[in-house]
């Protein structure tokens, strides 16, 4: 099969809502394409792409138990940009974007296909800023850690969307909201980062800062009341949020998601820890439906 009739399969597959139990079969009854949940994963370290521990196997899970999408479109911790860049490359590469793992993690490889015709209409999307395409970057390790356990077949076109470093909180709030709509068409979007993020306070061990598990809990109680403000003025919350954000690459993927949230669109959580001292798992589910989870009805 050609490079072209890959793409071309991959995106008839995500048409329908197939789930692990169809095994992907192209001629099994699919539904009606229906609006994709959005996720926000904290991805922690590399290596829980290729660990058998319970953040993999969750990921796992999900992969078996969410609609499959047309497509991924990944706000990602890992790529921060003067500007805002979309990914239209129809081959990313798999990038490798940390130093001083076993080999086994540089052996990992997520040949997805790119999607550059979505690429495309995600920038016409925005209109509170532009979206420039970039064709240099691929899929760094906050998009394929994460997918790789998720989607192991890699036959879903993926592409990123970047952090403008320049960009205010709001900013990043307002461009999720415009993104939303990507959602009715087979888009899964996901967020990835971690809502506490100190590395330069992390300790070998599975434990938490009470400062860490305060912040973690704050932005837990907000979303559940639908409170975004405060988490959109996050610095205003005083030292817990300095300490937990010391810098922002890892939270602002979270506002994205948050921006595509419905009025009573249910919500779920999984991955609920803080652990290493300073980073949180939390992850959340936008639309979660029948996924087995812990479901939060607003």
């Amino acid at each position: 099969m050609n490079r072209r009739d890959f793409i071309h399969q991959s995106t008839l597959a995500g048409l329908g809502v197939i789930t692990t139990s169809s095994m992907i079969n192209l001629n099994a009854e699919t539904e009606p394409l229906k609006r994709m949940p959005a996720l926000f994963i904290g991805h922690g370290s590399p290596m829980n792409a290729i660990e058998q521990n319970v953040f993999h196997q969750e990921w796992q899970r999900l992969g078996r138990e969410l609609p499959r999408p047309k497509a991924i479109l990944c706000v990602s911790a890992h790529w921060m940009t003067p500007g805002t860049k979309v990914t239209a490359m129809e081959i990313p590469k798999t990038i490798y974007d940390f130093y001083g793992f076993p080999q086994a993690l540089y052996d990992a490889k997520y040949p997805a296909p790119g999607a550059p015709q979505l690429a495309d209409q995600t920038a016409a999307m925005v209109k509170s800023t532009t979206v420039a395409r970039d064709l240099e970057w691929g899929l760094d390790h906050g998009t394929w850690s994460v997918l790789l356990p998720m989607f192991p077949m890699a036959d879903i076109p993926v592409y990123q969307l970047s952090l403008d470093m320049n960009a205010p909180p709001a900013k990043h709030y307002e461009i999720g909201k415009e993104l939303s709509a990507l959602r009715n068409q087979g888009v899964l979007i996901i967020g990835s980062g971690n809502m506490v993020h100190n590395l330069g306070r992390t300790q070998w061990t599975d434990t938490a800062y009470d400062w860490a598990r305060e912040f973690d809990e704050r932005c837990k109680m907000h979303i559940e009341s639908g409170d975004v403000q405060p988490l959109v003025d996050y610095p205003k919350m005083g030292s817990i949020a300095s300490l937990s954000i010391p810098t922002a690459e890892h939270y602002l993927p979270l506002l994205y998601i948050l921006g595509m949230k419905e009025e009573q669109e249910p919500l779920c959580w999984f991955n609920e820890q803080v652990t290493m001292g300073s980073i949180s798992m939390r992850s959340l589910i936008l639309g979660c439906g029948n996924t087995g989870l812990n479901v939060l009805d607003e």
